[in-house]
C-alpha cells in the first residue's frame, strides 16, 4: 500500500512572485483548492499512520471518505481551472502550482484504502485509473519516461510465447524494483533534508518549486507499485471468482431439504396402536395405513411420488399368511415357530415390559 504521505508545505513568505501566478489561489466561495488539498493530504497521512487495529475501523473509513470527498472536489478545481495541458512545459507551471499534480495520486492511495468486499474490484479499477491518470500527466511533463503499465498485456498464441512473455516480464519486473527502490532511498533522504530547510522559512522559490518536483518524483515510484500491487490482486479476485462459478451446483438442480421425521411406533391395525400406547404414552403410535396417508400428504406436497398405500381390504389375516409363506418357502420351520411366537408375545405385552432396570 502507499506508503505515508507528508503534509503539503507552506507558502514560502516574502519570496520573489513565480513568472506565472498560480491560478489555484484565486478566491471564490467555499473552500478553496489549497485547503482542499491539504485536507485531503493530511487525511491521507492520518490513516497511514493510524493505530486502529484494522483499516476497517469506522473511525479509519470516517476519515477515509472525508479525504476523498477532499479530494474529489480539487480534482474538479484543477480541471475547471485548466492548470495542466499537455501542450506546456514543466517550466511554464507556476511553482505553487506543481503540488496540484499530485492530486490523482492521492486520490488512488485513498481509494485503496476502502474496504467493502462487495465493491473491491471496483474500488481497485478506480484508483488504477488515478495512478495511471498521475502517470500519463508526469510523463507528459518530461518528469518520467515510463508508460503506465497496460491493465491486460496481449497474450502470444503457443505455450512457448506464454512462457516466453512470462520470463521477460519477470526479468523486467525485478530490474524495475531495483532501480525504483533505490530511486526511493534517494529522494527520501533529499526530501527529508530539503523539507526541513522550507518549513523553517528560509527557503526560495527555487528550492520550494524542487521540493514539490520530489515528491512528484516520490509519488512516480509509489504508482508503479501500487498498480503493480493493484493488477496482482485483480488476478486473485477473477480467480476466486472462477472458482466459486465452477464449485457452485448448476441452476435447478440443488437437493430439497428434507423435513426430518419424528419417532413413532408404526403397529399394524388400530388396536395394537392402542396396546404399544399404553405402554409409552409419551411415543405417539400410527398404523400402516396412517403412515401411507402421513407420507402421501408429504410427498404431494414436494411434487414426489407417494408410496403406495396397501389395498384397503388387506388385514391382518392376510399379511400373516403373507408372512407363513415367505417363511416356509426358506424351509425354516424353527424360524417360521420363533416368529409366530414372538408376534404372538408382541400382542400382549406393550413395550418395554419387563425392564427394571431405569424404573424412576
Amino acid at each position: 500500500m502507499a506508503e505515508g504521505a507528508l503534509p503539503p508545505l507552506p507558502e514560502v513568505r516574502g519570496q520573489a512572485v513565480p513568472s506565472r501566478p498560480s491560478m489555484a489561489e484565486a478566491p471564490g466561495e467555499g473552500p478553496r483548492l489549497p485547503e482542499l488539498l491539504e485536507t485531503g493530504w493530511r487525511l491521507l497521512e492520518e490513516v497511514e499512520t493510524s493505530t486502529e487495529p484494522s483499516s476497517g475501523a469506522p473511525a479509519v473509513q470516517v476519515k477515509v471518505r472525508q479525504g476523498l470527498d477532499a479530494l474529489q472536489r480539487a480534482a474538479a478545481m484543477v480541471a475547471e481551472l485548466e492548470l495542466f495541458s499537455e501542450n506546456e512545459e514543466l517550466e511554464e507551471i507556476a511553482s505553487a502550482d506543481l503540488k496540484y499534480l499530485l492530486v490523482p495520486a492521492l486520490l488512488g492511495a485513498l481509494t485503496l484504502r476502502q474496504v467493502e468486499p462487495s465493491r473491491r474490484r471496483e474500488h481497485l479499477e478506480s484508483a488504477r485509473r488515478h495512478f495511471c491518470r498521475f502517470l500519463e500527466l508526469c510523463r507528459a511533463y518530461g518528469m518520467s519516461s515510463a508508460r503506465p503499465p497496460p491493465a491486460a498485456p496481449r497474450e502470444d498464441s503457443g505455450a512457448g510465447g506464454a512462457v516466453q512473455r512470462d520470463l521477460l516480464a519477470m526479468a523486467s519486473s525485478r530490474q524495475a524494483k531495483i532501480e525504483r527502490y533505490k530511486q526511493k532511498k534517494e529522494l527520501e533522504n533529499k526530501l527529508a533534508s530539503l523539507r526541513t530547510f522550507v518549513e523553517s522559512g528560509q527557503a526560495d522559490e527555487e528550492q520550494v518549486r524542487e521540493l514539490y518536483l520530489l515528491q512528484a518524483q516520490k509519488w512516480i515510484t509509489i504508482s508503479f507499485e501500487e498498480i503493480e500491487s493493484i493488477d496482482q490482486e485483480m488476478v486473485i479476485l477473477k480467480s476466486r471468482d472462477t472458482m466459486k462459478q465452477s464449485s457452485a451446483p448448476p441452476h435447478g438442480s440443488s437437493q430439497q431439504v428434507r423435513t426430518p421425521l419424528k419417532p413413532f411406533i408404526l403397529t399394524r391395525d388400530a388396536l395394537q396402536a392402542k396396546v404399544f400406547g399404553a405402554g409409552y404414552p409419551g411415543l405417539p403410535t400410527m398404523t400402516v395405513n396412517d403412515w401411507y396417508d402421513q407420507r402421501k400428504r408429504e410427498e404431494a406436497a414436494r411434487g414426489q411420488s407417494a408410496p403406495q398405500r396397501p389395498p384397503a381390504d388387506t388385514n391382518d389375516e392376510e399379511l400373516q399368511k403373507e408372512r407363513q409363506e415367505k417363511l416356509k418357502e426358506e424351509d425354516d420351520e424353527e424360524a417360521l415357530q420363533k416368529a409366530r411366537d414372538w408376534d404372538d408375545w408382541k400382542d400382549t405385552h406393550p413395550r418395554g415390559y419387563g425392564n427394571r432396570q431405569n424404573m424412576g
